[in-house]
């Protein structure tokens, strides 16, 4: 179990949001752009109050940030890794409001770079090569890309809390080949 914090700032418009470069020597995930999380540990707790605990700390080690204490985590969506995947999560993402001076900082080991960025803009750096992101975040950002306000996401999210379902993708091919596809995709990709 695992718990990732998409961490927003800009009320009225100009959304952005935090994300965080992984070191390229990682075993996982090496020089990808992510939401800080990671794993939830025996002391963070069980259920979502054990997930959110895990996302807030994680954060907290990543960033030295916290989300705004009067706002509650949102959850967004919750993905699992491949079946065929060597290092398998099962993520909750989560949506929170950043301090108003929020200044993120990365240790240098584990996190190498950090950035304050637009949905759309992530997208379009990464089309450019600009930015490794993994299928989950990728996904992520899209849907995120349709809000221009902190405010107007959290009220459609809130909206659909009860109807978040695991995401589960399928891998396609192995090695150099192997591709990351949405069940719905799986028809398309076999032909």
């Amino acid at each position: 179990m695992a718990a990732t914090v998409v961490l927003l700032r800009g009320e009225d418009h100009g959304m952005e949001l935090l994300m965080v470069r992984r070191n390229p020597a990682a075993r996982f995930m090496g020089g990808h752009w992510v939401f800080p999380g990671g794993a939830v540990d025996a002391a963070d707790g069980e259920g979502q109050a054990g997930l959110q605990a895990a996302g807030v700390r994680e954060l907290l080690e990543e960033t030295g940030l916290r989300p705004d204490a009067a706002q509650p985590l949102i959850p967004l969506a919750r993905w699992i890794t491949p079946k065929q995947a060597p290092i398998r999560f099962d993520t909750w993402f989560y949506l929170a409001r950043a301090e108003a001076d929020a200044t993120p900082e990365v240790d240098g080991t584990e996190l190498v770079d950090f950035c304050w960025i637009t949905p759309m803009r992530a997208l379009q750096r990464a089309a450019a090569g600009e930015l490794k992101l993994a299928f989950p975040t990728e996904r992520q950002l899209e849907r995120l890309a349709g809000f221009d306000s902190v405010a107007g996401l959290m009220a459609d999210t809130l909206a659909r809390v009860e109807q978040i379902r695991p995401i589960e993708p399928i891998m396609i091919g192995t090695g150099p080949d192997a591709r990351i596809v949405l069940p719905d995709d799986v028809a398309g990709e076999i032909q």
